[in-house]
């Protein structure tokens, strides 16, 4: 596809990885980029900015195609050191980075004056129209069905998507509830530019998370989700399981509870080695709703043709029926 989006990121398919922590590595990033779309590394899994330098270079030294790094402002009482990471991402030259949270416009500028595409990820309209204001190139706008977190206003992608592309004159990536061609051809359909896919990619044989987890979300219906922190106004989807249960559990007390009292069940590195050991219920395990359309677990190439296959075959479908 020769698309706006497709130019501005220089790919051949309008399908984004999303930089899932712990997730987005080299391995995966690469092929997501080899396979034609845009690979995204995940600033926040590496523990230093030296090591992500590293994993940029590897990602390198496995693909020639363009690919992203995403770097999720967290509000937290040790910030990681954002002014290094940003560093190591120009000193490398990486041609795309993706953002969320709270970003400040200085970093716009700054990422922006390095001659780096900036896509910022968003779950509401109003946060969007702040990021153009800002100076980014894309907006990524998420629906309430999506991994992560979702925001607060619980709007669903049929609805978020053309309203974005309403308000925005910047390019719109369509985000959750998006595992195949016809999730692509209904963004496209709605205005948006292209599609990002978390959930789906770790479905794929390429993905550095144990079969044990991959099947899981095979396994995994629509309604296999949970929707946790919605009483400490930070709602993430996770898969179900035994932790995700127990925090729900913990929030529905009368008086409801502290993120200290849950720390212990969300820890980063128990979700880690829930993905790595694949021990379904030994961690948190993000996924959007999107797992009760995955079916399979293919390469990264086949994935995105299918997809684009798919897409067309779904567009032309449509426009046949309405000649």
């Amino acid at each position: 596809m020769n698309s706006k989006l497709t130019r501005l990121l220089g790919i051949r398919y309008p399908i984004v990885q999303g930089g899932m922590q712990w997730v987005g590595r080299a391995p995966l990033a690469a092929a997501v980029s080899n396979a034609g779309g845009l690979g995204m590394l995940s600033a926040l899994t590496q523990a230093t900015p030296e090591d992500l330098g590293l994993e940029i270079d590897r990602c390198k030294a496995l693909t020639d195609q363009p690919f992203g790094v995403n770097v999720t402002i967290l509000r937290t009482v040790t910030p990681p050191p954002y002014e290094q990471i940003f560093g190591t991402i120009i000193e490398h030259k990486v041609p795309v980075v993706e953002t969320a949270g709270n970003v400040p416009a200085e970093v716009f500028e700054r990422l922006a004056g390095a001659g780096i595409t900036i896509i910022h990820k968003c779950t509401s309209v109003r946060h969007a129209l702040t990021a153009q204001k800002r100076g980014v190139h894309i907006v990524s706008i998420d629906g309430f069905e999506c991994a992560g977190h979702p925001g607060e206003d619980d709007v669903p992608g049929l609805v978020l998507i053309p309203a974005a592309v309403s308000a925005l004159d910047t390019p719109v990536i369509a985000s959750g509830g998006i595992a195949d061609g016809r999730g692509l051809a209904a963004a496209l359909a709605l205005g948006a530019q292209g599609v990002n896919m978390g959930t789906r990619f770790v479905a794929t044989r390429e993905a550095p998370v144990h079969d044990h987890i991959k099947q899981a979300l095979i396994a995994a219906r629509e309604t296999d989700t949970r929707l946790m922190f919605r009483t400490l106004s930070n709602t993430a989807r996770v898969l179900s399981n035994q932790i995700s249960n127990e925090v729900i559990a913990l929030e529905a007390r009368p008086g409801g509870c502290t993120f200290e009292e849950l720390r212990h069940l969300v820890a980063g590195a128990r979700g880690r080695a829930a993905l790595e050991g694949g021990a379904l219920d030994g961690g948190v395990v993000w996924a959007g709703q999107v797992v009760g359309l995955i079916d399979d677990i293919p390469g990264c190439e086949e994935l995105l043709q299918r997809m684009m296959a798919q897409c067309r075959a779904r567009l032309n479908e449509l426009t046949e029926s309405f000649a």
